[in-house]
């Protein structure tokens, strides 16, 4: 398969999903604004959702995926089947466990993750409320993450990528004809958590079947290649934890800010995912099978080639979006949510935290690139000591930023932390000489560059004052954001085209 058609199609699949994730925070937006209610769903949320990313689509999946690729490649369809059957019984037992412990344990839980909500206890009742309805999640997306890793590697990219369509639909669906029976009608967007999560697993059963892979229960935790899985899942977990570790911790720093300062950072942390997930995700998603062959087949030439490849195309693809974020921070926020509650207030609360996302969001895209790295070849401390050094640089930020940027002073500790990480990453790889740079990166610099500036000077005259934004109506702000967006797209990469590059170059095979 050629991974560039393998980008686009995960790509394709998470663009729809983002898209429809806009779709469902405008929803969220219109019927609920940013206050109260909608900062307790969105603590009650984040935790089975960081829950998620640490067990199931972080630490699982980095762990689980090398040695999977390893079984295919070197014995044989019964053992591989037998291997998934076994981590998945030890997995959903376990989480099922974790399930039932969090909704037991949700007030203890909010009192760690947003003790600032204790003052009020209005506030603090509901977000337990939502709470004990959303964590059942975990359980659904441990699952759909071994289901995704097993159809990743055998090339089926397609619809792992299209599950979390579902997830926005419930999202959807459950805020416009729902929320009117609830009472609080925010409990539906707890419920939509809980359905989205149920039918992204059922998705998954029937191409699991098609392959053959279809996990039966067997309870086997002694096995050896569960022990070795867990064995790589330990220092993963603690590895993947420290950037969720991170937003929890921002988290209860802005539960002590005014009301609204977690919403803001949550809406603009949805703009900075839209990239993050359209670049980032899909390149570790189709990266890691590719590496972890390479490194099975002693072929560290490939490796690094591989890793080469995946590096230039991040830097083609993320800086210009980044640079997007920053200059049309405003046009982009105001055309998504300021209807209804979300007023032009909450639009210039969020502009600086989308900013200062930005800022980062190259940082988050080349760990995504570079991680693989070390993943591939099972080798899980060295990210994970890295990772702690970035954890402990967040929080240093997080102190100094927190007094004079206020909430977006948090996004940028993120950010920047994010960009130590990468940079710690890399050098890493190259001490190891597992990467080794292909000739003319200095070129390939120097022309990426005069594109951004083209890219630049085209949207900051196009977008005009921040203000007017705000006083458009929606279709105008819509069709004007396209336009510039249109307009920047075609001025960057046609800049690119003039200066040599072609997407021939940027071809290459699978594993």
């Amino acid at each position: 398969m050629n991974l560039l058609r393998a980008l686009a199609t995960v790509s394709g699949m998470t663009l729809l999903s983002r898209i429809l994730g806009f779709v469902r925070d405008f929803v969220i937006a219109h019927s609920f604004g940013a206050g109260v209610a909608t900062d307790a769903f969105f603590v009650a949320f984040r935790l089975p959702n960081l829950l998620r990313r640490m067990f199931a689509e972080g630490a699982f999946s980095q762990a689980f995926v090398p040695i999977l690729a390893e079984y295919k490649n070197r014995r044989g369809a019964q053992e591989t089947h037998h291997l998934v059957s076994r981590v998945a019984t030890l997995l959903g037992v376990a989480v099922l466990l974790l399930s039932i412990l969090g909704a037991f344990a949700a007030p203890w839980v909010i009192y760690i993750s947003a003790p600032g909500f204790s003052a009020d206890a209005q506030k603090f009742a509901l977000t337990v409320e939502l709470t004990r309805i959303t964590f059942p999640y975990i359980f659904f997306m441990s699952l759909v993450a071994l289901a995704g890793g097993v159809l990743n590697t055998w090339s089926r990219f397609a619809i792992p990528a299209f599950t979390p369509v579902l997830l926005n639909l419930s999202f959807i669906g459950m805020a416009l004809f729902a929320a009117p029976w609830f009472d609080p009608p925010v409990l539906a967007l707890a419920w939509a958590v809980f359905i989205g999560g149920a039918l992204q697993l059922i998705l998954q059963l029937r191409p699991l079947a098609r392959i053959g892979m279809l996990p039966r229960f067997d309870l086997a935790p002694r096995d050896p290649g569960v022990r070795r899985i867990l064995k790589l899942m330990a220092p993963a977990l603690l590895g993947v934890s420290v950037s969720q570790v991170s937003l929890l911790i921002n988290t209860i720093f802005a539960s002590f800010l005014v009301s609204g300062s977690v919403s803001w950072l949550y809406y603009a942390d949805r703009l900075m995912e839209f990239p993050a997930g359209l670049l980032g995700v899909a390149l570790g998603t189709i990266l890691l099978p590719s590496l972890a062959k390479y490194h099975a087949d002693e072929n560290p030439t490939q490796f690094s080639e591989l890793l080469d490849w995946g590096l230039r195309l991040t830097l083609m693809l993320t800086l210009p979006a980044a640079l997007a974020l920053a200059v049309l921070a405003v046009p982009l926020i105001a055309t998504l949510f300021n209807y209804g509650a979300f007023a032009a207030s909450d639009v210039m609360q969020t502009r600086p935290a989308l900013i200062a996302y930005s800022v980062g969001l190259t940082g988050m895209i080349l760990v995504k690139v570079l991680a693989p790295g070390f993943y591939a070849r099972q080798d899980i401390r060295t990210p994970v000591k890295i990772a702690l050094i970035s954890l402990a640089a967040t929080q240093l930020m997080n102190l100094a930023f927190i007094g004079p940027l206020k909430h977006a002073g948090l996004a940028l500790s993120i950010g920047l932390a994010a960009c130590l990480n990468a940079a710690l990453l890399y050098r890493g790889l190259r001490a190891r000489a597992v990467f080794v740079p292909q000739p003319g990166w200095a070129r390939f610099a120097f022309k990426i560059a005069i594109a951004l500036a083209v890219l630049g000077a085209v949207m900051w005259f196009g977008k005009g004052p921040d203000a007017a934004w705000t006083l458009d109506h929606g279709w105008t702000r819509a069709l004007r954001l396209g336009g510039i967006v249109l307009a920047g797209a075609l001025a960057y990469f046609a800049t690119l085209f003039a200066l040599g590059f072609r997407p021939r170059d940027f071809s290459r095979r699978a594993a």
